[in-house]
């Protein structure tokens, strides 16, 4: 006998949660399955998956703070990603995308059979994350990097620039840096109303900026620089991105 699917139910309603575990059980004569854990948010979901004890997560979409198809992407950089499988109630539209996408999901409310048929095949092929990105609908509230087989979260307002440095990203906090492998274009598309461009290889976030210095003070001729809170490191400002100076200076 093959050794139980170890599943984990993400979903920040308890009554839903109840109902996946009482669906699992019923699945036990025909498909060894054991409930590796129940989480309520994506934080608490993500630190579960880390310990390497599960096969696949049953993830709502919609859940406050950090929704299932972010938490999904976070899931992927993970050694051994589990796979995964939506719950919805999406309507049609939002259901025709996952179609076209071929990632796996669950309309709600779910009958016994079609979460069999899921998690049978669950196994089989893990969603990319650029069809995750292609299904995310709004910004995500965290970035993520990997690093000695944890993944951390990076929430997005603590993030004060990003900067591109050959393959990487490399994503400064107050307190540290972290590298993470997406592109800084996709990454200004995304998240638009949060940075703007103070160079070719740079994003910095609108709500730290502080002001701007010039190098070479003295002179008044230098090229300007952004200061960011809580930063000493300035991050130079291109010719093309000299307006900044006027429209964002405080």
């Amino acid at each position: 006998m093959s050794a139980p699917l170890r599943v984990l139910i993400v979903d920040d309603e308890a009554p839903a949660r109840s109902r996946m575990r009482d669906l699992l059980a019923d699945l036990g004569d025909v498909l060894p399955v054991t409930v590796a854990g129940e989480a309520a948010n994506g934080r608490d979901a993500l630190r579960m998956a880390q310990t390497g004890g599960v096969d696949v997560v049953l993830l709502d979409v919609r859940m406050p703070g950090m929704d299932g198809i972010e938490l999904a992407q976070h899931l992927q950089k993970l050694e051994r990603p589990p796979a995964v499988v939506f719950a919805t109630a999406y309507d049609a539209y939002a259901i025709r995308a996952f179609e076209l996408h071929a990632v796996d999901y669950l309309l709600k409310p779910i009958r016994v059979a079609r979460l069999q048929e899921a998690l049978s095949r669950a196994l089989q092929s893990i969603a990319p994350v650029d069809v995750l990105r292609e299904l995310q609908q709004a910004p995500r509230a965290c970035l993520s990097a990997a690093e000695r087989g944890k993944v951390h979260l990076i929430p997005i307002e603590d993030v004060l620039y990003l900067r591109a440095e050959l393959k990487y990203v490399t994503v400064r906090t107050v307190e540290r840096e972290y590298l993470i492998e997406e592109s800084l274009t996709s990454l200004e598309q995304e998240f638009q109303e949060r940075f703007v461009r103070a160079h070719r290889n740079c994003l910095v976030a609108r709500a730290a900026i502080r002001g701007f210095e010039r190098v070479g003070a003295e002179s008044g001729e230098g090229p300007w620089q952004v200061v960011l809170a809580g930063l000493e490191e300035r991050i130079p400002v291109s010719r093309r991105q000299q307006h900044l100076v006027r429209e964002l200076a405080r």
